[in-house]
């Protein structure tokens, strides 16, 4: 487990830089939308602590996408004017006090749905739209980089979640790391616009992440938990290719 957590995430993250490097931060940002970091995450919860636990935490990870778009929508307004350090502080502050938020509410699968798609409707207003920038030219050293906050970072989320409970896994399930690591190395790489482009393409890949989270927790309770983490997939699947029309304009 140990081994599955510090190396899977930041090889998926290692190939979704290169996926900025040659497609551009717009299209690896809907590709971000992808369960990349809180799937593993929630199937290691399932195995460790059970797959009630695990429902439950990917329920309050569907209302966590609020605390994320906050996180998003606070670095890319704080980009544009402020360096990386400032913008990153800022942005973490901005997701600490949603996610404190969110666990005063009464846990609840239609008010998580709400939550979820208020924050990403106020986003796809919110959000600055740049110019589209030129493609990410970061060196291969800062790839292993972002591999190696990658790594530290799912260590102490899957860490914190085990001591916190269900209520604080599925948030913490929903930790920007993406958005961590990549905003910060594209800021210094590319500059603002970049980044800007890198979380509004996050917008449409919600589709994807919520039906991943909305499906475990149906069918947890219901099917063996490899089942249901197959299914959940498929549906996740499904859904980012559903939402491509909406990248592609």
């Amino acid at each position: 487990m140990l081994l599955l957590k510090l190396t899977l995430i930041p090889t998926l993250l290692y190939l979704l830089s290169l996926v900025a490097r040659y497609r551009g931060p717009g299209f690896a940002g809907w590709l971000s939308g992808l369960p990349i970091v809180a799937g593993p995450i929630l199937w290691l919860l399932a195995h460790e602590q059970g797959k009630a636990f695990a429902a439950m935490a990917a329920m309050q990870a569907i209302a966590a996408i609020a605390a994320s778009e906050v996180f998003n929508l606070i670095y890319a307004r704080t980009a544009s004017r402020q360096h990386w350090p400032v913008a990153l502080v800022a942005a973490l502050s901005g997701w600490l006090l949603a996610a404190l938020l969110l666990q005063q509410l009464t846990p609840s699968l239609l008010l998580a749905l709400g939550i979820a798609a208020l924050s990403v409707s106020g986003n796809y207003v919110l959000l600055p739209r740049p110019p589209k920038p030129a493609l990410d030219s970061s060196s291969p050293d800062r790839l292993w980089l972002r591999m190696l906050a990658a790594a530290v970072l799912t260590l102490g989320v899957s860490t914190a979640a085990h001591r916190l409970g269900p209520a604080w896994s599925g948030v913490l399930a929903v930790f920007p790391l993406l958005g961590v690591v990549m905003a910060v190395s594209m800021q210094q790489a590319q500059g603002p616009a970049a980044v800007q482009t890198l979380l509004r393409g996050m917008l449409l890949g919600r589709f994807s992440f919520a039906a991943f989270c909305l499906t475990l927790v149906l069918l947890l309770p219901r099917l063996e938990s490899h089942s249901a983490f197959l299914l959940a997939s498929l549906l996740s699947l499904l859904a980012q290719s559903l939402s491509r029309c909406g990248l592609r304009r």
